[in-house]
């Protein structure tokens, strides 16, 4: 069986069955493995793996890797795919393809203050590659990646694809800071100027801070909603 080829300073861990690679990724990092492994496990029909990274910056700064590796998805899917296929993301770190839900961004780390340097972070990817019934319009808003027109997307390529391409992201985030970041995310987010509900607080997404905190605009007031508030585990 073929392995997925990383960049170097990544090094793959392949796992499958139970075994989930964004909780094996969290207890690596917890075991001090190095920065760069990727645990993965290609299903035949769910694509899932997990990013461990070693940020030097206070986790509220670190907390853009989640954008940050959103953005790598659909420049990854956008090489291999149909230009046609429109990726979104959603605040919270759903996925979107062609308007439908399709899998999601996932994101742990060491600690949750939002003032300290944590010593590990997760990013975990989960998407769907063909749909779980064989009547997919019974739930219309969401897909899977093969039935959006990329049957001809290799699994593993588009995960070695997301590696490379979240590389690029993390080199130009690290070498010019966040602005690029900002207007790359801004133009694939979902949602902005609708009607949400996140935290128990209602109102119109206005867009994020610099810190890619959820603006709220309810009645009088606008609420922040701190990136930090989607880690997991802490």
């Amino acid at each position: 069986m073929n392995t997925p080829s990383f960049p170097p300073l990544f090094s793959g861990l392949a796992v499958e069955g139970q075994v989930n690679p964004f909780d094996k990724a969290c207890a690596e990092a917890a075991r001090g493995c190095d920065a760069g492994l990727v645990v993965h496990d290609l299903g035949a029909n769910l694509l899932r793996a997990a990013l461990v990274f070693a940020p030097d910056v206070e986790l509220v700064d670190a907390m853009a890797m989640l954008p940050l590796c959103g953005v790598g998805f659909q420049n990854a899917l956008g090489a291999l795919g149909p230009p046609e296929v429109a990726v979104h993301l959603e605040w919270a770190g759903g996925l979107r393809i062609n308007g439908a839900s399709c899998g999601t961004l996932r994101v742990a780390a060491s600690s949750s203050n939002p003032k300290a340097e944590p010593d590990w972070m997760v990013i975990g990817l989960e998407l769907p590659l063909w749909p779980e019934t064989d009547t997919p319009g019974d739930i219309p808003e969401q897909t899977a990646l093969y039935a959006e027109g990329c049957a001809d997307v290799n699994a593993m390529e588009l995960l070695e694809s997301w590696v490379k391409h979240t590389l690029v992201g993390i080199n130009t985030w690290t070498e010019d800071g966040v602005k690029a970041l900002h207007k790359d995310w801004r133009g694939l987010s979902h949602g902005i100027g609708e009607d949400i509900t996140m935290n128990e607080i209602s109102g119109t997404f206005l867009g994020v801070d610099e810190q890619f905190g959820m603006l709220i605009r309810a009645a009088d007031t606008t609420h922040l909603i701190p990136l930090t508030y989607l880690l997991e585990g802490t």
